[in-house]
């Protein structure tokens, strides 16, 4: 008998912040196959029974390959167990969901999505600040900091990314922002630009740093640190 797989948004870190949707699909899985950033304190609401797979990726650190995460899910769920697959934030920002939902597809395997609370939301809110606002940010875009290659794409538009009028988050680019901003502030994006650093989002570790393009590269440059963050610049990040 078929299992199913359950692709389950965890949040950005905070276990109040999961979806009633979200524990009711941990509580009733045989296996949850988890990210580093779901780890913790949501796994807590597994149930006593399941298996907890680590298979998170984390720049500069050995990871799992992805196509042995697809692997691991097609082979729980042709056993008959009910998986979740719980990834950091939403699934369907960054977080690799179409190689594994392609895996299942092929595998003749059925799935659900549960939506998670974004980090850029979340992280947004910490810092008291909405994501759009009329007249000066009628635009938000997000943006990954680096490739597959771990370093900044070169096919990203730069000329959106520099626009004043636009709220810019990108994810995952502590270690390429320096060069992220040395590029906008080519393409005349002005160094003074309020930018924001939200590091460790909703958890115990969180901290909020507000600054500036130039200054924040600076900073960037010469200590990323560890803790996983969000880059905020544009008309919101001075709020």
């Amino acid at each position: 008998m078929t299992g199913f797989v359950s692709f389950v948004g965890s949040g950005p870190g905070d276990p109040e912040l999961l979806t009633l949707k979200a524990v009711d699909r941990l509580k009733r899985a045989d296996a949850v196959l988890f990210d580093d950033l779901s780890s913790g304190p949501i796994l807590s609401h597994a149930g006593p029974g399941a298996d907890l797979i680590g298979v998170g990726k984390r720049a500069g650190r050995p990871s799992p390959r992805q196509h042995h995460v697809s692997r691991l899910l097609v082979d729980y769920a042709a056993d008959g167990g009910r998986v979740v697959r719980l990834k950091g934030g939403d699934g369907g920002l960054f977080g690799r969901l179409e190689e594994e939902l392609v895996a299942l597809r092929e595998a003749g395997i059925p799935y659900e999505i549960v939506p998670g609370v974004p980090s850029a939301v979340a992280a947004a809110a910490a810092a008291g600040i909405p994501l759009t606002r009329r007249l000066t940010a009628r635009r938000v875009q997000f943006v990954t900091g680096h490739d597959v290659t771990g370093t900044l794409p070169t096919d990203i538009d730069i000329g959106a990314l520099a626009d004043p009028a636009a709220c810019t988050v990108v994810y995952m680019g502590k270690r390429t922002f320096p060069d992220l901003a040395e590029t906008l502030m080519a393409r005349g994006l002005p160094p003074e630009t309020p930018a924001m650093l939200a590091e460790g989002v909703s958890t115990e570790h969180q901290r909020i740093t507000r600054s500036t393009v130039g200054a924040l590269a600076d900073s960037l440059r010469e200590a990323p640190g560890d803790l996983p963050a969000l880059i905020f610049y544009g008309p919101l990040a001075d709020a």
